[in-house]
């Protein structure tokens, strides 16, 4: 076992291990994927990666995983600093980014308090239909995201941009901030542009072409 992992399990112990259920985190610090990854089902290796879990109740624990190139770990401070090709897979959104820091909540009710992504920051957060319909799935990308996990919102700045479907809402100034909240709808502070697509309207009863008789 590396130094690295050895610190990860060491501080994931004494400061992790008594998180409730919601907010616990978990830890990944490898370079390569891990190989019984590989056995697990296709279908719910996407639904991870790329969104969230829909069917997540509230009573349920909330397991964080974070999986990074490095990672550091200050128990005095609460804080789990991680770096290089980081990827997080929450039920609650995904996230990658360059650098991560991870805020743990002092005192009995210990859990993350909140999350600070920088650097080529990309995340998801889906949103699924009361009446069963499809998932809208909100894409951000910024300089840096910020999590609260009191409020369940993700914070974008840094020139934010968001796309849900085919419709995109950019910012125009650096000063923009724009906030993703827990059901996947936008609130943006700032100037931004929206890019609004419409696909052509195709007339009923229109002609079809007909294909040329065979020679």
């Amino acid at each position: 076992m590396s130094k690295l992992a050895a610190l990860a399990l060491l501080f994931l112990g004494l400061e992790m291990a008594r998180l409730p259920a919601q907010g616990i985190v978990t830890t990944g610090v490898a370079k390569k994927p891990d190989k019984s990854a590989a056995k697990a089902p296709a279908g719910n290796t996407t639904d991870k990666i790329l969104g969230t879990d829909q069917n997540l109740k509230t009573n349920e624990p909330v397991t964080t995983e974070i999986y990074a190139d490095e990672a550091f770990f200050d128990s005095s401070k609460y804080i789990g600093v991680f770096t290089g090709h980081v990827k997080v897979a929450d039920p609650r959104f995904n996230l990658q980014s360059d650098k991560l820091t991870v805020y743990v909540r002092k005192g009995e009710n210990q859990g993350m308090e909140k999350a600070i992504a920088e650097g080529n920051v990309g995340i998801v957060r889906d949103r699924a239909d009361p009446n069963g319909g499809p998932v809208t799935r909100t894409v951000g990308r910024a300089d840096t995201a910020t999590y609260i996990t009191a409020t369940n919102n993700i914070e974008l700045k840094g020139t934010p941009r968001v796309q849900q479907g085919p419709n995109m809402h950019v910012a125009i100034s650096p000063d923009t901030v724009m906030v993703i909240n827990e059901n996947g709808q936008l609130t943006t502070h700032g100037s931004s542009r929206t890019d609004i697509r419409q696909e052509p309207k195709i007339e009923e009863g229109a002609k079809k072409t007909e294909a040329p008789p065979k020679q």
